[in-house]
């Protein structure tokens, strides 16, 4: 998950997949290497965060991580 140290949609994000049972969770601070930020970009062709992965799945920010809960869809991916 690309984020921030101050973005309250990255720790919503977090608190989710966590009620969800994701135990471990790889956070790219792109407020600390503007490098990973450039690389975001050019991952999602989005600017904000976050900018959630599963697995090699392009989810997208919180309110994509939380339509996708509400449709059921996303603990199927999680359990792959």
């Amino acid at each position: 998950m690309y984020s921030t140290a101050v973005c309250p949609y990255c720790q919503r994000a977090e608190m989710l997949l966590k009620q969800r049972g994701v135990v471990e969770i790889e956070k790219i601070r792109i407020d600390l290497d503007p490098a990973q930020r450039d690389q975001m970009i050019a991952k999602t062709s989005r600017k904000t965060v976050p900018q959630i992965f599963i697995g090699d799945r392009h989810v997208g920010g919180f309110d994509d991580l939380a339509a996708l809960d509400r449709e059921g869809g996303l603990a199927p991916l999680l359990a792959d």
